[in-house]
């Protein structure tokens, strides 16, 4: 499949976040592209009006242009829920999944998969962003906008392709990687993945097709990692890790306010890099860093794009200029701006894992201030399936409230509800947060507002001027901040 001989491609389902992503990559690349899906807003519009992508509000049959050359659909939808769907499955124009699709992209590049659990959006943009400033020019595919790429993609003249690629219903079985990035391995979408083990063995599969000239880095603060790492792979593994045994070593972490710094040494494993004649690299200190996103994630992701990158040959000084300058993505931490002196914050964390830490980085900023946390749990199968873990996620805040599930159009609604997660919470004894507003400790605030409707009249009558507010989910609690920042 050669994307640069076809002309025209209608998208179905095109403001889903991997869809706007394809669409916005291929129509820079030269193509035509068109698209279709709900009224419903989405974040996705903007990036698609920006790029020029036409998009037709509401599904129908009619919609599809007879001249089109390739259908891609979002597999969100299928004959039975998609009238569109059910009409090209039935056609004579060629149709593809967007996992077909961005794997034959993909597999046609020395291709550079970004993969785990979590932090794929942002060490994604963040390698793309420090090959771009190396003057590397690659293509970069990332889930989300990056407000220093103007979108979601970044399209380079090299060969050098470099994709955040996504896990669930196991898309990774379209790629074919030369080199991968895997951050972590943390059970998730239980809704396709039956158990722990059938999740993990989609990541080994996985990273068993890294030829042997390519390369894997790898988390080695992530235990199921350490294990599975090198047994099942042929190419050169380079490990990175915090305080442990591994090639590259972040160590003497200080946060401000502003950023964070920390040092990074080459670990007892040795420096295995192919550029071992740069004077840069030789000593076993590469030095001090320093970053401007929170949390000790971002430190790991900072590894993972300083050992990507330096096997991708840029040059030390290079990555720590660049390492630095990154801004973040778009719904990860991203300031929202203020409502009567109160910041608004808007992230995409839905996974309990990604809740605390993503908490506790906020913690270490907000030192001093009332944290309130708005969360929107994502599908009823994955509040399900981690209910416990969920109940344990919020300590270290002052106020959580809890949303009514955002359910997927993909999976029966119900099993779970919200009131549940909330009782849970409530019933966990001793439960103490420490306000150092107040500089006394007292007992966490856990309410359940179904509607981001009345969520919003709720914070506009509760919360105070230095107070910092966390809409938390990926669904569309960020709508709650639009409405506070948009009307002060």
């Amino acid at each position: 499949m050669l994307f640069k001989k076809i002309k025209k491609i209608y998208m179905i389902g095109i403001k889903g976040v991997g869809m706007t992503m394809l669409a916005q990559f291929l129509s820079a690349k030269g193509n035509e592209v068109i698209g279709s899906d709900t009224k419903e807003v989405f974040m996705t519009d903007k990036v698609l009006k920006n790029s020029g992508i036409k998009v037709i509000e509401g599904f129908n049959a009619a919609n599809m242009p007879k001249d089109a050359n390739l259908i891609i659909y979002s597999t969100a939808y299928n004959a039975k829920t998609n009238v569109e769907v059910a009409k090209a499955l039935e056609g004579k124009i060629k149709i593809v999944t967007y996992a077909e699709a961005l794997g034959a992209i993909f597999n046609e590049q020395y291709g550079v998969a970004v993969v785990g659990s979590h932090g794929k959006t942002t060490t994604t943009a963040w390698l793309g962003y420090v090959l771009e400033g190396a003057g590397k020019s690659p293509s970069v595919m990332v889930g989300a906008s990056v407000p220093q790429f103007n979108g979601t993609s970044l399209i380079g003249k090299s060969e050098l392709l470099v994709v955040e690629a996504d896990e669930y219903q196991n898309k990774l079985k379209h790629f074919n990687p030369r080199a991968v990035i895997l951050n972590n391995i943390d059970y998730d979408h239980p809704d396709f993945f039956p158990s722990e083990e059938e999740y993990k063995q989609v990541f080994i599969d996985f990273i068993k097709k890294i030829p042997k000239s390519g390369f894997l880095a790898v988390n080695f603060n992530d235990p199921i990692i350490r294990k599975i790492a090198s047994v099942n792979t042929l190419c050169k593994v380079i490990s990175y890790a915090i305080k442990e045994n591994a090639d590259y070593v972040a160590y003497d972490i200080r946060q401000d306010r502003e950023k964070q710094y920390f040092k990074v040494k080459l670990g007892v494993s040795g420096f295995t890099n192919s550029h071992e004649e740069d004077e840069e690299v030789k000593d076993s200190e590469l030095g001090d860093f320093s970053i401007r996103l929170i949390g000790r994630h971002n430190i790991l992701n900072a590894l993972a794009v300083i050992a990507a990158s330096i096997e991708l040959g840029v040059d030390l000084h290079i990555i720590r200029k660049y390492l630095e300058e990154f801004k973040g993505t778009a719904r990860r931490m991203e300031i929202m701006g203020d409502f009567r002196g109160a910041a608004i914050i808007d992230d995409y964390a839905h996974h309990p894992t990604e809740i605390k830490t993503t908490l506790a980085g906020a913690r270490e900023i907000y030192k001093n201030n009332r944290l309130v946390v708005v969360f929107h749990p994502h599908t009823f199968t994955r509040t399900k399936a981690l209910f416990n873990d969920f109940a344990e996620s919020f300590s270290g805040i002052d106020e959580l409230i809890v949303l009514d599930i955002y359910g997927s159009a993909r999976e029966e609604h119900g099993g779970v509800h919200s009131r549940d997660l909330v009782e849970l919470i409530k019933k966990q004894k001793n439960k103490k947060i420490h306000s150092t507003s107040s500089g006394q400790a007292k007992k966490q605030i856990v309410k359940y507002i179904p509607t981001l409707k009345k969520c919003e009249e709720y914070l506009r009558n509760n919360i105070e001027r230095d107070d910092v507010v966390i809409l938390m989910g990926a669904g569309d609690v960020f709508r709650i901040g639009e409405k506070l920042v948009g009307d002060k």
